[in-house]
C-alpha cells in the first residue's frame, strides 16, 4: 500500500519525502581583539666606519673634510621618540699629539623626516624609516695642530 500512496504522490506531481530533523538553533559569539603600539625605535649600522681627513691648516680632523666620509646608519621608528648622540668615547691619538683636542659628533638625517647636520638632540614625531649620516669632527686651538699618526674615536647614536 505504500508503494501506491508513493506512485500516486509521484503521479499528482507531489514528491512525499521522509519527515527531516529540525535544524538546531544557531548561535554566534564575537571576539573582540585590542593591541597596544609603544614606541620603538630600531637601528641598524649600515657603514660602521667613516673616515676623517685633515684640512690644509691641520686644525681640524673630519668625515665633512675634503675626502672624508660619515657613517651611515637606517633608523626605523613608530614616532615619539628622540634622536641624540652620546658623547665622543674611545678616543685614541699618536703619542706625538699631547695637546688638546674638542671632538663634535654630528648627524644628518633624510627619509621620513628630514635634519640638516646637527649635534643636538632631535624628536621624531612620525613613524617610518630614515637613513642618517653620521660625522665626527675634531678641532684643535692657538696654535696647535694635529700631528703624524692615527687618530680615531667611536660615535654612539642614540633612540629613545
Amino acid at each position: 500500500m505504500a508503494k501506491r500512496t508513493a506512485l500516486a504522490a509521484l503521479s499528482s506531481g507531489l514528491l512525499v519525502l521522509p519527515a527531516l530533523p529540525s535544524p538546531a538553533l544557531a548561535a554566534t559569539g564575537a571576539v573582540t581583539f585590542n593591541g597596544t603600539v609603544t614606541s620603538s625605535c630600531a637601528i641598524t649600522v649600515t657603514n660602521g666606519s667613516g673616515t676623517m681627513t685633515p684640512d690644509p691648516t691641520l686644525k681640524t680632523l673630519s668625515s665633512h673634510n675634503t675626502g672624508g666620509s660619515a657613517g651611515a646608519l637606517t633608523l626605523t621608528t613608530t614616532g615619539n621618540v628622540t634622536v641624540s648622540l652620546d658623547p665622543v668615547s674611545a678616543v685614541s691619538v699618536p703619542a706625538a699629539d699631547s695637546t688638546a683636542t674638542t671632538w663634535v659628533p654630528s648627524y644628518s638625517m633624510t627619509g621620513a623626516q628630514t635634519v640638516p647636520d646637527t649635534s643636538v638632540a632631535t624628536a621624531i614625531a612620525g613613524s617610518g624609516t630614515n637613513t642618517l649620516a653620521v660625522h665626527l669632527t675634531g678641532t684643535k686651538t692657538g696654535t696647535n695642530t694635529f700631528k703624524n699618526g692615527a687618530y680615531a674615536a667611536t660615535v654612539t647614536v642614540r633612540c629613545e
